[in-house]
């Protein structure tokens, strides 16, 4: 006999645990999982006959088997993971998400959209998942999970039936952003958005392009910035960083009639543009007004404080948990919706300052 077959037929188990302990295997179970009537002695009995044996507790994916669930909940991202962590938002909705998940012991398993090379959503073990901004065709996905009788739940997406949505006044937050600016005697307002399509590829704003954008929390945001600048134009980032919101300030400030503000989709963009202007000896904000959205601390933004939009993002995502938590006990919970505010800093100031 090989020592791999020997070693599984003298592996411990629950029932060695419990004859051992003198107690019956549910009692044992019971008493590994905390879960019933067992008396403190009793459990102590229970886990000296497993020290003993060197036996480690239930083999968990037994235990999934037996429940009917996994314990995981997938988190669909929109970027590259190796993308999506470099922006602190993420990071601070994935806290907030694993906080409230964590105290029901559900796990998360980091996925990215269909087609991005990621387990497949039709395959992965999950007892749930929540959609993080992801793009407004996810719609036979999201018909699929339900077909799989999977809850979902929907961080900044586009409404979808079946979904619980957890939203952000994208639009309204950063009309308020814009209405600023024009109090301030702003015409000349430019956009730095996040991208709009699955490519990321860089590029001036057009009607097209917005019209064709798969991305739903930028399409929101240059909603909202045309409440008051019908006809604002800018540049799409490759994505939310410092680096991309140099390029595209770099763009932006290169011509003769540049913009006296522009409104970059997250922190790390308008930073970017800062930094854009810095080059050019262009000062922020006596010549150039620049607000953010996120409301970030970003190491080496000193001397500046950004104005910019402070949007809850722990809050987003433990709602976001809290939501699946009771579905999956069999709750009803609702929609919930979380309202941006507008900070001011030191980057923005009167056109004729």
């Amino acid at each position: 006999m090989d020592a791999g077959a020997s070693e599984k037929r003298t592996r411990p188990n629950l029932a060695s645990v419990a004859a051992l302990a003198g107690v019956s295997p549910s009692t044992a179970s019971l008493a590994f999982s905390g879960a019933g009537p067992v008396s403190d002695a009793t459990r102590a009995k229970v886990l000296a006959a497993a020290e003993q044996l060197n036996y480690g507790g239930p083999d968990p994916r037994a235990q999934s088997l037996r429940r009917g669930r996994s314990g995981i909940v997938g988190v669909v991202m929109e970027d590259r993971l190796r993308e999506a962590f470099r922006d602190p938002m993420n990071i601070a909705m994935l806290d907030g998400l694993a906080d409230a998940l964590g105290t029901a012991g559900l796990g998360l398993l980091l996925l990215t959209e269909p087609g991005s090379g990621g387990p497949e959503l039709s395959v992965a073990p999950m007892d749930a998942v929540v959609l993080v901004g992801c793009s407004t065709q996810l719609d036979r996905s999201v018909t699929m999970l339900r077909q799989r009788g999977i809850p979902v739940v929907a961080i900044e997406a586009e409404r979808m039936p079946d979904v619980l949505a957890i939203d952000l006044d994208n639009r309204d937050a950063t009309a308020r952003a814009a209405r600023h600016l024009r109090d301030l005697g702003h015409d000349r307002v430019a956009l730095v958005t996040l991208p709009l399509e699955g490519g990321h590829d860089r590029g001036r704003i057009t009607d097209e392009r917005v019209a064709a954008s798969t991305a739903f929390t930028s399409t929101e945001r240059i909603r909202g910035a045309r409440d008051v600048y019908p006809r604002i134009g800018g540049v799409v980032a490759a994505g939310s960083s410092v680096e991309e919101g140099l390029i595209a300030g770099r763009e932006l400030l290169g011509t003769e009639d540049r913009p006296t503000a522009i409104i970059a989709q997250s922190d790390l963009l308008a930073l970017g543009v800062v930094r854009a202007a810095e080059e050019r000896g262009i000062r922020v904000p006596e010549d150039l007004s620049v607000v953010g959205f996120d409301g970030v601390r970003i190491e080496g933004a000193v001397p500046y404080e950004l104005t910019t939009l402070v949007q809850p993002a722990v809050e987003k995502g433990r709602a976001a948990g809290e939501a699946i938590v009771d579905l999956l006990a069999g709750g009803s919970p609702e929609s919930r919706a979380f309202t941006s505010e507008l900070r001011i800093g030191n980057t923005t100031a009167r056109a004729d300052s």
